[in-house]
């Protein structure tokens, strides 16, 4: 009856295991013992269509097709030859498609239907074979059928994925220049195309078109794909006007509206659309709910962040992990990890199952406030609780610890991940961060050693940095320079020693661009330079005369979180005073020794020397002594 055995040299064979599966489905459908293959029960078509889809390549398809007609009974229909051309499609068969489509209407008695000529159309699609598939409204009139709204909207939504300008040609053309009106999903599939070209302008003119012609209203899929590419570009003020235009926005309306202005940082914009989202009955998506929560606790409003996210849950939606983890993260920014740790045991409480993330923002937190202890803490737990400590976690406690003043704890840390199974490949940042902590407990050997032994790991960065290290003592500027330029251009990051022993090298010479640039890196970082680092700034600015510049300097680093030292403020003092600026030098002298740094007795002796010399500058002199006792 069929004539598909021509369309192949195939063998009628079909595998063991198909005819098996096949079997046992038949026998699930019938409630008599297992048959012999002689009285087997007709397969159902859907059966049929599963076993051709399940094959892993066109043969099997057409062995089981072929296989499914010697059933008595079993006649195959549209969807098994959908199914099977779907297969074709998928190995770009194509020719055999062609083939199949002129045996249907012999075989099963019909033409193709619409489903089939939409396969054909997105399997030709995938194929990139576009000419093709602007030809299938001719394949279907070969069988005499008129080509559907359907099979044209979707050649249409293949064209505008390929080339927007073929999409709106084919639009004119064949569509509306066979009479063919759209609808809805036409001028949605085209809105599309047009927003993800960017042509925002043929957007509007497109929905223009749509309600002065009319016939179609456009719906709120349309609206919001326009609304989401003004909003990508940034025009979210003109998408907002827009939205006034639509006369029943839905929740996706709101959730583009909302996630534009959070993503320009205009709070107040987005709480009034949210407000305005809850007033009508939606509630946003967790993405969106979370992008308000970062916008609000970036600003420092986490207990209205926690607000929003509870209100949220009273309309009966949920959140997630991220949401969640966003507020951890808010509260540990303004300092309120405790906070940030009771929310984190709610978590749970209410279905949050917190995660590795989670974590590693509560040991960041409490190392951020100096509270180590509750950071060794929370990562222990992680062991208890069965989270898998991530390079982020040893990172973060281990830059924390040094940093802190712990840097032996952070060495066991840091052991511990070199034995964890779970931190895959070594990476600089843990170990730069204990150089770190040695050169804040000015334990330069220590350092210097330690550097040593990462040669194993991290040879190509060691051998940088003693280079540098060397250069900075005996080379030449230019040299340290190119060395320096090498390590950065390669991708490389100065550990502290090797930004210590530049900024020295770099202010003798008199190259401050530089040397601050370098201040600022190590700041940025996290590694707040100690007095030792940047005395030789002060020293540059009091030699070059600019002494106010050495006090202004000072202020911002001790501003910036940086401890200045009795070394700091001596050169200020003595060239202060041998300018004979005594007022200014007794103001420099107070902001040290409000700092409760106590003068040495040199510092001390030269001071009152020369204000016992300016006999129009009077000060107590019993009660500073009293101040500094005190101090």
């Amino acid at each position: 009856m069929l004539r598909i055995s021509n369309l192949s040299t195939y063998s009628r064979y079909v595998p063991l295991t198909t005819r098996l599966r096949l079997q046992l489905r038949c026998c699930l459908c019938s409630s008599s013992p297992l048959p012999s293959s002689s009285s087997l029960s007709v397969p159902s078509e859907d059966h049929i269509v599963r076993l051709i889809l399940d094959q892993k390549s066109p043969s099997g398809a057409l062995q089981t097709f072929q296989w499914a007609s010697t059933f008595p009974g079993f006649t195959h229909t549209p969807s098994t030859y959908r199914a099977l051309i779907n297969k074709f499609c998928s190995f770009r068969r194509f020719e055999t498609v062609y083939q199949l489509l002129d045996e249907m209407p012999k075989s099963i008695g019909s033409p193709p239907d619409d489903a089939i000529f939409i396969t054909i159309v997105i399997g030709l699609g995938r194929a990139k074979q576009t000419k093709r598939v602007i030809n299938v409204v001719d394949l279907v009139s070969r069988f005499g059928i008129k080509p559907s709204l359907k099979v044209f909207n979707s050649i249409l939504d293949v064209l505008v994925k390929e080339d927007i300008d073929i999409a709106r040609e084919f639009f004119r053309r064949k569509m509306m220049g066979g009479g063919i009106q759209g609808d809805e999903y036409t001028y949605g599939i085209l809105m599309k195309g047009l927003c993800l070209t960017n042509r925002i302008a043929d957007g509007f003119k497109l929905l223009q078109i749509m309600k002065t012609r009319g016939g179609v209203v456009p719906n709120a899929v349309i609206y919001n794909t326009l609304l989401h590419a003004l909003c990508k570009n940034g025009k979210v003020g003109r998408a907002r006007s827009l939205m006034s235009e639509m006369k029943e926005p839905n929740d996706v309306t709101f959730n583009i509206l909302i996630s534009g202005y959070c993503n320009e940082k205009k709070l107040v914009q987005s709480m009034v659309l949210l407000e305005k989202c809850f007033g009508l009955g939606f509630v946003p998506d967790v993405v969106t709910v979370t992008k308000v929560m970062e916008v609000l606790c970036s600003e420092g409003r986490v207990s209205e962040a926690l607000e929003v996210l509870e209100r949220v849950e009273s309309k009966g939606s949920k959140v997630d992990v991220v949401a969640c983890n966003t507020l951890v993260k808010g509260y540990c920014a303004v300092g309120k990890v405790r906070v940030a740790q009771r929310f984190f045991e709610e978590m749970e409480r209410k279905g949050y199952l917190p995660n590795v993330e989670t974590y590693n923002l509560l040991i960041g937190g409490f190392c951020e406030v100096g509270m180590l202890d509750s950071a060794l803490d929370v990562f222990n737990d992680m062991k208890t609780d069965a989270v898998r400590r991530n390079f982020d976690t040893f990172n973060t406690l281990i830059k924390g610890l040094s940093v802190g003043g712990r840097v032996d704890d952070g060495l066991k840390i840091l052991e511990l991940m070199e034995e964890s199974e779970n931190v895959r490949g070594a990476r600089v940042d843990p170990y730069n961060s204990v150089i770190y902590g040695f050169y804040k407990e000015k334990r330069w050997e220590e350092a210097l050693e330690f550097l040593l032994k990462m040669e194993k790991l991290f040879p190509r960065a060691v051998d940088r940095s003693f280079k540098l290290i060397n250069l900075c003592e005996k080379g030449s500027v230019d040299d340290v320079k190119t060395a320096y330029d090498q390590m950065i251009g390669e991708g490389g990051v100065p550990n502290v020693v090797v930004s210590h022993c530049l900024v020295h090298r770099n202010s003798q010479e008199g190259h401050m661009e530089e040397t601050l640039e370098l201040i600022n890196d190590m700041v940025i970082r996290g590694y707040l330079p100690q007095s030792s680092t940047f005395n030789a700034v002060v020293l540059w600015f009091c030699k070059q005369d600019r002494v106010m510049n050495g006090i202004k300097f000072v202020e911002d680093m001790a501003e910036r979180g940086c401890a200045p030292d009795r070394e700091s403020y001596s050169p200020l003092l003595g060239e202060l005073c041998v300018r004979g600026d005594f007022q200014k030098a007794w103001l420099t002298f107070s902001r040290m020794v409000e700092k409760s740094i106590v003068p040495d007795p040199s510092m001390w002796s030269s001071l009152m020397y020369c204000l016992s010399q300016k006999t129009a500058f009077h000060i107590d002199i019993d009660t500073l002594l009293q101040d500094i006792i005190k101090t």
